[in-house]
Parts: structure tokens; sequence; C-alpha cells
């Protein structure tokens, strides 16, 4: 008997919603069909709560948000919060010694679901892309004076650094028992923001906490992405595709469909639909 898809994952930013555009007609009514389909509908983003509100309007068709890369999910219909994590205060002070010991810029954002507000510490050393994102925010963001300003309860640490993988790798290796994810930025599409969660956090983490409370299974899934944060989402997923504007590393690993400008979402959920038995 061929597979059933009951659960529909997306990420949001390149792979359903374009850069400085907005989600397709084709893409839209993708997701409005898998509710006459019965299948639920999810977005899995980096973008923090506030972020992603910013971009989706209220009625946007799908069933849960899950948030800053599986740290926070929503029940969409009635907006409420129904999973949250954090790092504790002392965790965070020890974790970002080790960011300034390496003179690394990066931003600690508050418990959710005020992820938006943040303290910031800067190296000095010259980062765009860093003040980029402080830029746009500037408004929820409060300096570090000292060390002492770190300890403090978080959803998690944001560090921006220059596109060196080799770098990343490097920096990586210096935290023990905790996630690091590694995400294209969405400001410059260069630099590598370096997002530091609790041990268990990831959008596929966030997927089968979500399938456990609905009775699902990552077997009943099709899931769909663009970058390296998508990297767990894509593992987790039975059937996982990613679309034709993702890295070439993920490219020679799942399954490919058109580009985001391309409807690439709503053409890959069809291929998989027409062959899969659904409920």
């Amino acid at each position: 008997m061929a597979d059933q898809i009951k659960i529909v994952v997306s990420d949001l930013d390149g792979t359903l919603l374009p850069s400085m555009g907005e989600v397709s007609k084709k893409n839209y009514e993708c997701l409005e069909q898998l509710k006459k389909s019965n299948i639920t509908r999810v977005i899995a983003t980096g973008r923090t709560l506030y972020s992603a509100m910013a971009v989706l309007p209220e009625d946007f068709p799908i069933d849960y948000l899950i948030f800053s890369s599986g740290a926070g999910i929503m029940r969409w219909e009635t907006k409420e919060l129904i999973y949250s994590q954090q790092i504790e205060a002392e965790e965070v002070l020890e974790l970002s010694k080790i960011l300034v010991d390496h003179e690394i810029d990066f931003m600690i954002l508050d418990p959710i679901p005020n992820n938006h507000q943040f303290w910031y510490y800067k190296s000095g050393n010259k980062n765009q892309d860093f003040d980029r994102r402080l830029n746009l925010y500037k408004q929820f963001s409060t300096p570090v004076g000292n060390i002492s300003d770190t300890k403090r309860d978080a959803c998690q640490i944001l560090a921006i650094l220059p596109n060196k993988v080799d770098w990343f790798e490097e920096i990586k290796t210096k935290f023990d028992d905790i996630k690091i994810i590694r995400a294209t930025s969405p400001l410059d599409h260069e630099s590598i923001w370096m997002e530091i969660f609790p041990l268990h956090i990831s959008k596929g983490h966030g997927c089968e906490w979500l399938c456990n409370q609905l009775g699902l299974s990552a077997n009943d899934s099709f899931v769909i992405g663009n970058d390296y944060n998508d990297i767990d989402l894509l593992e987790w997923g039975k059937h996982s595709y990613v679309v034709e504007n993702a890295p070439h590393e993920l490219k020679d690993k799942y399954q490919v469909t058109e580009s985001v400008i391309d409807d690439g979402f709503a053409l890959a959920v069809e291929k998989v639909l027409s062959e899969c038995t659904v409920r």
C-alpha cells in the first residue's frame, strides 16, 4: 500500500516566501487545497514569532507555526502558544564568555514570546550583517555593558559570522551539550548565522513533538526547505524536498523541485500526493 500524507511542513523564507516578495497564488491555493484533503499544514521557520507574524496574515492558510527553528510552536487559528523552550541564565553566561573570548558578535534573544527583544554584544570588528539586523530591530535592543549582563534566560543566542565555513566549524567545537544550527543570513544571503539553542531544539524536533500531539508520525509527512537550518527537518521527514535555489550540498542529497519563484512548493506537493494514497 502506498504511503499516506497527513502532514505537510514547509520552511518559509526562500521556500514558500521569496525574498522581497509574497507567497504565490499557486502556493497559496495549494495550502488551501491541503485543508480540503484533511492534511495538517505547518510552517517551520527560523524567524522569531514577531518576525513571522509580520509577514504572515492572520488568516494565512496553515494550522501550526513552528518558529525560532523549533523553540516555539503556535496553533495558528487561535494564536495559542503550545510549546516553548529556553536556555537558563547560568548557561547563557557561560556560552557568552566563549563568544566574547573569540571576538564574535552575538545577540541574546529573550524567552518566547518576547524573543524579538534582545541584548547584544559587539566585538568592534567590522560586521555589516550584524549591524543590519541590529538596525532592523534597534527599538528592541539593549547593549551588553559587561559580561554579567549576559546572565539571563534566553530563547537562543544568535552569533553572526562572515561566510567562512571552516571558522564556523572550528567555533562549533568550542561548545558542549548545546544545539548549534547553521543558517544563511536572510539579510545579505551570505553571512553565516550561528543559532545556539537548547540541545534538543530543531525544526525536525519541533515536528516530532507536534506529530506526537496529533497522533501522527514522520512516515505521514512531506517536508520541504532551502537552507542548512532545514537539514534536521529534511532528515526527519519521509518525503523530503528542497527548492532549486537551495545550496548544492542539499540538492545533491534530497529530491529537488522548482525554485521558490517558480511554485516549487506546490509542484512538489502535487507530485508527492499523486504518488501516495491520501487519507
